[in-house]
């Protein structure tokens, strides 16, 4: 399998050719996030650099959706990449490991039947009608999934709607906590539940606090919720896996370019608890967008359009 990045800096750090190319790489990508120029001569210096590491496991190395130290896996893949994403965010790279070759990410549905099937059937019976709480008394059979859901409940709702307004950084953390360490039959079942009536609709629109994790005071532009992303190693992969796995084509059947619908809903779930964080946007609709507007845009219009029909009109998802 290939290495994750993390292990792949060792090596390379303990190479001394590759220790100093490596360092040459780590500049480039600091001028980058600083959005500081680079001229003609330092481009050229990080682009060879880049070249240099083309046969070495860094430039082929993958991080994990459930690993430790994820965001340092995340800064040494785009130290390493950092000339892929120039221009429009065109990040077609995604640092991710496939999800089929992750062996815990496969559900156990026999487990999970056996566990609804084993519980006292009138609990579940008055849920029938509402397959969104029926989620819910299902996550409440799984200790972790009880607690973490709690936590980021409790992180979410503190302060929200008052003047100090919630700590949104802190209640994005606490999703991606519940939807990585979480097994997906139980995050999965919550987010995605399917409603027929409008009070099941506004559950399954609440299940992220969207008032804390989703909404401003006013909605900001798209193109500045893509900079506060771009800047974020997270949010910055999580984009680039969303882009790679939930990419529309006209082309094909199913509107996926990647035919993989598990994989680009996986890849939408890696986006909430992120500065670009999707919602649904009614309790009538399965329909999503990000929370931002394109109006007042000016000549980048175009651009920021495109950023927000990713969300709200993109056939694979």
């Amino acid at each position: 399998p290939r290495s994750d990045c993390i292990a792949a800096e060792q090596l390379c750090l303990s190479d001394s050719t590759c220790n100093a190319t490596y360092r040459i790489l780590e500049n480039c990508a600091l001028a980058k996030t600083r959005f500081l120029p680079l001229d003609h001569h330092s481009r050229d210096r990080c682009l060879s650099a880049e070249q240099v590491l083309g046969n070495s496991s860094l430039l082929h190395c993958k991080c994990h959706r459930r690993m430790r130290r994820q965001e340092h896996c995340l800064r040494v893949f785009w130290t390493v990449h950092s000339s892929v994403t120039d221009g429009y965010f065109n990040l077609e790279t995604s640092p991710y490991e496939n999800p089929a070759n992750e062996e815990h990410w496969k559900t156990d549905y026999n487990k999970l039947a056996a566990l609804v099937s084993g519980r006292d059937c009138s609990q579940l019976a008055g849920d029938a009608t509402n397959p969104c709480l029926k989620a819910t008394h299902v996550c409440n059979l799984s200790k972790k999934c009880v607690r973490l859901r709690t936590d980021y409940a409790s992180i979410c709702t503190k302060g929200a709607g008052s003047e100090d307004m919630c700590d949104r950084r802190k209640c994005h953390r606490g999703l991606r906590n519940f939807f990585e360490k979480v097994p997906e039959d139980f995050t999965k079942r919550i987010l995605f539940c399917p409603c027929q009536d409008e009070l099941c609709g506004e559950r399954r629109r609440k299940t992220i606090v969207p008032d804390c994790s989703f909404q401003y005071n006013t909605k900001p532009n798209c193109l500045w919720l893509l900079d506060s992303c771009l800047e974020d190693h997270i949010c910055k992969s999580r984009l680039a896996d969303f882009q790679q796995n939930c990419q529309p084509t006209d082309m094909s059947p199913d509107g996926c370019s990647q035919h993989n619908h598990a994989a680009c809903l996986q890849a939408y779930m890696g986006m909430i608890g992120t500065p670009m964080t999707p919602n649904y946007v009614s309790n009538f609709s399965v329909e999503v967008s990000l929370w931002c507007t394109c109006e007042s845009s000016g000549n980048q219009k175009e651009k920021c359009d495109q950023i927000l029909s990713m969300f709200e009109s993109n056939k694979c998802l």
